[in-house]
């Protein structure tokens, strides 16, 4: 077994909102420098979502996409960049997907399946909000589905396909796995798959151990040993517990502020670097080794590396 792994990291994403922490970057410019400063950590891709640069709110708008993309491109800084078609809650597919075919990056996510989306009790755990956007929205997930169809699932990947962008599958429970299984079967999957175990989301799987190696396991059967990529994470303090057991069953790890804003219990994240830093740390000192973008690209047959 190879002792390389990759490093994703999860720049921003659209649970976290700036009331649960001031370094939080929302701005496209802060989004960009981010994801510059992870890569330099030791970040091999890098996960992108888009923000509203006043007030911090998930959006959809593909100008402010391309600040951000345009920026990290412009670095000259080689890392993967993948952007997420999970979006935000309420978003539209349309709005959704739109970001594959007008900036083709080498990764794009995509949602395996349906869930409860159940972030409601912040709502009344916060007392004080910065914007007026963020207590309503955690608010209405207590009758939120988080839609991802086989309708759904199918335009994605047709899409992605037509663009030569490689699906990441965020796997939110066991079930998503199986849907994997179908859309492969019948086409809509080439090569091997690379799955992602989003663990510890009210609603689907819990962040434990069991259920990591109960989704390995399960993926084995679907796939065979071998015949997948994949990696894990969990949501907040979890986030380091199940990226260190993933090491060891031969899968890939994410960290980033959209799983996890503390680099430890009490001490937040300044900057998602600190927590790239954190994890390659943990990997040396483990004798595993962060994957380079070509070396990550050549794991997951990503050809769209220009």
């Amino acid at each position: 077994m190879s002792n390389k792994r990759i490093v994703n990291c999860a720049i921003t994403g659209s649970i976290h909102s700036p009331t649960m922490s001031p370094y939080l970057p929302y701005k496209p410019e802060d989004i960009a420098q981010h994801a510059i400063d992870a890569a330099n950590a030791g970040a091999t891709a890098v996960h992108i979502h888009a923000r509203h640069p006043q007030v911090g709110a998930p959006s959809s708008d593909l100008e402010i996409y391309d600040k951000i993309i345009s920026t990290i491109r412009s670095s000259n800084k080689d890392v993967l960049i993948c952007i997420t078609t999970g979006g935000g809650a309420g978003m539209t597919i349309d709005e959704r997907l739109a970001t594959v075919p007008r900036f083709k990056p080498q990764l794009s996510s995509m949602n395996a399946g349906s869930i409860n989306w159940g972030l409601f009790f912040l709502a009344e755990r916060i007392k004080e909000w910065n914007f007026e956007w963020e207590q309503p929205m955690y608010a209405m997930t207590k009758d939120f589905v988080f839609k991802n169809t086989f309708a759904d699932m199918e335009r994605m990947l047709v899409v992605m396909n037509e663009n030569n962008v490689k699906p990441e599958l965020e796997c939110y429970d066991m079930g998503h796995l199986y849907n994997v299984k179908f859309m492969q079967d019948n086409g809509f999957i080439k090569g091997k798959p690379y799955l992602q175990f989003v663990m510890g989301i009210n609603g689907a799987i819990g962040a434990n151990v069991n259920e990591l190696v109960n989704m390995k396991d399960t993926a084995d059967r679907l796939f065979g040993v071998g015949g997948y990529e994949w990696s894990a994470f969990g949501a907040g303090r979890m986030e380091y517990p199940i990226g260190i057991t993933n090491l060891f069953l031969g899968g890939h790890v994410r960290v980033g502020m959209e799983d996890n804003l503390n680099l430890a219990k009490g001490v937040p994240a300044k900057n998602n670097a600190e927590l790239v830093e954190k994890m390659v740390r943990l990997m040396k000192d483990l004798d595993f080794e962060p994957a380079t973008p070509a070396e990550g690209a050549k794991m997951l047959e990503i050809t769209n590396v220009g």
